[in-house]
């Protein structure tokens, strides 16, 4: 589905639609504009394709936390790092429908569940598939991180009722071998591709901060946004430092870095939600307001993300109320229990 991108020099027009067909240079060139004029080019194709002024909700739950045998150099769950986490086996039935309910009542519409899995167990799947069920018949939106899945498991997910299922790409395909060795970046697209295959919709994004240059930051998305679709939410994470992982002493993300990858994204998959994902607990107000502007709009709301800390509810509520921010509910709607701030478009 290639178009043209055109962006006026002195910014009186800008008209972008959807491409698959962006080249590498292209992406750097936005990476490299004038952070102001990078924002002005983000915004408008934001306002073109996006409702402005809201942002929609999603609640992340660990159903299954820790012993994971991969390799990955930022996650605490892995066995072979010793980061003090305690593993928890595949919750209940009850409780999970229990935290989804509790989810719903706070104003989230979509409801993920994360595992700690390489590959889920057919007999693990199964208890999964029912949670699923279970999260649907509430009216809510379903979410599911698993590690990989084979196309069999994506088409039973997907009877199930599972709207979207998650499975990051993190970094480049170069940098991604100096961060997991456990699996290959066409292992990630191969999943990626039995979801698509399926009829779900993508969850697919990366990390930043992990050390890596912004030319691996230019190469994820480009990645991203030459898919044959693009996905439709992108998740742009900022590295959780944690005691213990490879990653730990990792040097800070300059924050205006951060901003820029969440603004080349939205230019790049106009259509697509942009998530501001983990690494919102150590930015403050201000930042996530930029990011925001930049095209964000969507968050993961609830004090923890499977294993790493989050604002609370309160917080959050208190900021979109500050900046005049909707939360997106079913058919562009207000969510229930949330503050209703300006008018969607």
């Amino acid at each position: 589905m290639a178009a043209e991108a055109r962006y006026s020099p002195d910014f009186k027009e800008v008209s972008v639609t959807v491409r698959n067909d962006w080249t590498l240079a292209e992406v750097q060139e936005l990476f490299a504009l004038p952070f102001m004029d990078l924002m002005f080019q983000a915004q408008s194709v934001h306002r073109r394709h996006q409702a402005p002024n809201t942002v929609q909700i999603s609640t992340l739950l660990s159903i299954k936390t820790g012993a994971c045998p991969e390799d990955c150099a930022y996650c605490p769950q892995s066995v072979r790092f010793d980061t003090g986490l305690e593993t928890q086996e595949l919750l209940e039935l009850e409780e999970v429908a229990a935290r989804a309910r509790a989810a719903k009542q706070s104003g989230a519409t979509r409801f993920c569940m994360g595992a700690a899995y390489r590959s889920p167990k057919q007999k693990d799947l199964r208890k999964v598939l029912a949670m699923i069920r279970e999260v649907k018949s509430l009216g809510m939106e379903t979410c599911a991180t698993l590690g990989m899945v084979s196309s069999q498991q994506a088409q039973e997910l997907k009877a199930a009722g599972l709207d979207y299922y998650n499975h990051n790409l993190d970094t480049s395909p170069q940098y991604y071998q100096k961060i997991i060795s456990t699996r290959t970046y066409q292992d990630r697209l191969d999943t990626l591709q039995a979801v698509r295959n399926a009829g779900m919709n993508v969850c697919c994004g990366g990390i930043v901060g992990m050390g890596e240059e912004p030319q691996d930051r230019a190469e994820l998305l480009h990645v991203l946004a030459t898919l044959p679709a693009h996905p439709e939410s992108v998740p742009i994470n900022r590295l959780v430092r944690v005691a213990g992982t490879p990653l730990a002493d990792a040097a800070p993300l300059d924050p205006f870095d951060f901003v820029r990858t969440i603004a080349v994204a939205r230019i790049l998959m106009p259509q697509c939600h942009v998530r501001l994902s983990a690494g919102r607990s150590d930015m403050n107000d201000e930042l996530q307001a930029l990011c925001f502007l930049a095209g964000a709009n969507s968050i993961f709301y609830g004090e923890k993300l499977l294993t790493t800390g989050n604002p609370d509810t309160v917080q959050d509520q208190t900021l979109f109320r500050r900046l005049k921010i909707s939360a997106e509910g079913g058919a562009g709607q207000p969510a229930a229990g949330l503050p209703a701030g300006a008018a969607i478009a």
